[in-house]
């Protein structure tokens, strides 16, 4: 009969903690749609958090939070933000032979995760982390002693991996070029033959603000006669329906110019 361990913190952690995690992890699997399969892996990377919190290990508890929870778990989120939130993966086998070695993978590792639990409970229970960090003086010195000593050369596969698989990434996101990039004499050329053919100024278009009492990006330019140039509203506010008050814009420029008028008039008069 296996003897039941005694009833503490790190027990009730792991009892609470491991169903949970379980089913987030089938989750991932399962999940039809990207962000779900997210939401389930933030959730298992907490769970490991706090076993890990439940088992004095700080360093790993605050590795995890910080750099899966934190850093990791954004790239996917990022992924999930190019790919679109709605999409849904496709079940067509792309790669011939692909779910037989998936099964074949998954069947391997829960062998392993069969014999390792078959050697604590059997052979004897593991030393501690108490004992272990007793050896190297704390936790984080414990781990940095492993990393790179014992498993360096894990360690520099592991980092192989991920810089090929970051590379990877970005081979893939990046999408075919459209057209061909035009330098700033070809633009010029396409200015002066629109201006050519349909009298369409080369010149860059009008800021907004110019000539206005605000330089805000929804305030159009006025023209020197005071009228609205077109082109300088903000074409995405124009089409969600933004109103601008051109009289409020235009009255200062008709003011002004009514006193140029004015002023001039009075001196024509004063000439004859």
């Amino acid at each position: 009969m296996i003897p039941l361990p005694p009833l503490t913190g790190e027990v009730v952690a792991f009892v609470v903690c491991a169903p949970i995690m379980v089913l987030l992890a089938i989750g991932i699997v399962v999940a039809r749609k990207p962000v779900h399969s997210a939401l389930c892996m933030a959730g298992v990377m907490v769970g490991l958090a706090v076993l890990y919190a439940a088992q004095d290990a700080p360093f790993l508890f605050v590795v995890q939070i910080i750099v899966y929870t934190g850093a990791i778990l954004m790239l996917f989120l990022f992924v999930v933000m190019l790919i679109g939130v709605d999409s849904r993966d496709s079940v067509v086998e792309t790669l011939k032979g692909q779910r037989v070695a998936g099964i074949l993978a998954v069947l391997g590792l829960a062998g392993l995760l069969v014999f390792a639990v078959g050697q604590v409970v059997f052979a004897g229970g593991p030393v501690g982390l108490t004992r272990a960090n007793e050896a190297q003086g704390g936790n984080a010195q414990g781990v940095a002693a492993l990393l790179f000593s014992r498993y360096v050369v894990l360690l520099e596969a592991t980092s192989a991996l991920l810089i090929t698989a970051a590379v990877g990434a970005m081979v893939l996101a990046h999408g075919d070029r459209l057209r061909k990039p035009r330098h700033q004499a070809e633009h010029m050329e396409a200015r002066v033959e629109r201006y050519a053919v349909g009298g369409v100024h080369p010149g860059p278009d009008p800021n907004s603000g110019v000539y206005a009492r605000s330089n805000a990006i929804h305030a159009p330019a006025l023209l020197p006669d005071g009228t609205v140039a077109e082109k300088s509203v903000s074409h995405a506010l124009t089409t969600r329906g933004a109103v601008v008050a051109v009289d409020d814009l235009r009255n200062p420029t008709t003011t002004t110019f009514g006193e140029i008028e004015k002023v001039a008039a009075e001196l024509e008069g004063e000439a004859k």
